[in-house]
């Protein structure tokens, strides 16, 4: 499927167009993306609000969380942890996890999966009581968690529970199962290429390096398919996508896309994106795109860190000049702007930030 071979300034076209799409519904936004990459730390609001927000018409943060229960989607592993169609589920289940429980911890989510069953739609905190004898363990970031807890997410990550909605925040659990697949060599390499069309459908153009990470990547969603994603990317790649070599490095997309089309051209938008948006996501790709290195710092000491917290790239038409910090004060929206080369002058700039800031204070339902 070789194709024209594209500039890099059209692929960097092509990479903003084909991902930052029309504001759209919510559910048309999720089944169009495939994957809405979750994290838990609002700055000033979570990254899975910050992803929708640009991509849905009207989009308030928080309303993912508020309507997901009438969503056809779930929470679960891709590359990442986020929400995927729940027609994705045949795919990534039954999940075999690389690390099996020993007999005890086996025993032991054995009986909260049986209270989850019993009770239906269960709050992690309505079990403390009946299993505190599981005691307590260090937590991912820092911190203790109850046992039980931990065994909970790990039911959920094996495909024994799926979540219901959330509570503030907190999962709602209950029990699922998952009907078996086929295992054979044939039907295996299927779904891992499958996997693969939608990690190339999600994050494309990628450079061939950028592709390959990700396929590691698949090994969180589907550690049982490790081999076949390989396989996949190792032997597939060349004739199901489209790819060229620009500036000595092989890019991919799908077959069915032009990177060269005059469509492709921005608009004047200023938009704040989360460090986890499609068009970001990739550290190297972004760098080879517009010339500098983007950093997600949050868990880098204060003192070490260049661009702050929770910088957001600022990308302005087809420039990504710089980054933003935002915060809430006393329900005002602050912000710092940092940027590459010298500040914009002029009053196109000065008027496209404010639109930006005024849709982030309307999404953030703050003055």
């Amino acid at each position: 499927m070789k194709a024209a071979s594209p500039t890099l300034d059209e692929l960097r076209r092509y990479a903003i167009a084909r991902s930052l799409f029309k504001p759209t519904t919510l559910p048309r936004a999720i089944a169009k993306l495939g994957f809405v990459q979750a994290d838990p730390m609002r700055a000033p609001a979570r990254a899975q609000d910050l992803i929708l927000r640009h991509r849905v018409t009207n989009y308030r943060a928080g309303e993912l969380e508020q309507r997901y229960a009438r969503l056809k989607i779930e929470e679960d592993c891709f590359v990442n942890y986020g929400f995927v169609p729940r027609d994705w589920l045949p795919l990534l289940h039954p999940r075999t996890p690389r690390k099996t429980w020993d007999a005890a911890t086996h025993e032991r989510a054995q009986a909260l999966l049986a209270a989850v069953r019993e009770r239906g739609p269960t709050h992690p905190k309505s079990l403390l009581d009946e299993f505190a004898h599981h005691g307590r363990m260090p937590g991912y970031w820092g911190g203790e968690l109850n046992v039980s807890t931990q065994l909970l997410d790990g039911l959920h990550y094996r495909g024994h529970l799926r979540v219901k909605r959330r509570d503030q925040g907190t999962r709602i659990y209950e029990a699922i199962s998952h009907p078996e697949q086929d295992q054979s060599d044939a039907a295996r390499l299927e779904r891992a290429t499958l996997l693969l069309d939608r990690v190339v459908a999600l994050y494309a153009p990628l450079p061939s390096a950028s592709l390959g990470y990700l396929t590691s990547l698949l090994g969180y969603g589907v550690p049982h398919l490790r081999a076949e994603a390989r396989h996949a990317f190792s032997k597939a790649a060349r004739t199901r996508y489209a790819h060229a070599i620009v500036d000595g490095q092989t890019w991919y997309w799908p077959a069915d896309e032009n990177p060269r089309s005059k469509r492709h051209a921005p608009d004047e938008r200023l938009r704040l994106l989360a460090p986890f948006d499609p068009v970001v996501w990739d550290r190297r790709r972004f760098e080879t795109l517009w010339g500098w290195e983007y950093k997600f710092e949050a868990y880098v000491p204060a003192e070490k860190r260049r661009m702050g917290h929770y910088a957001l790239p600022l990308l302005w038409g087809e420039e990504m000049l710089g980054w933003a910090n935002l915060r809430l004060d006393k329900g005002r929206l602050k912000h710092e702007l940092g940027f590459i080369g010298a500040r914009p002058k002029g009053a196109a700039f000065k008027l496209a930030l404010a639109e930006e800031l005024e849709r982030m204070r309307l999404f953030l339902g703050c003055e």
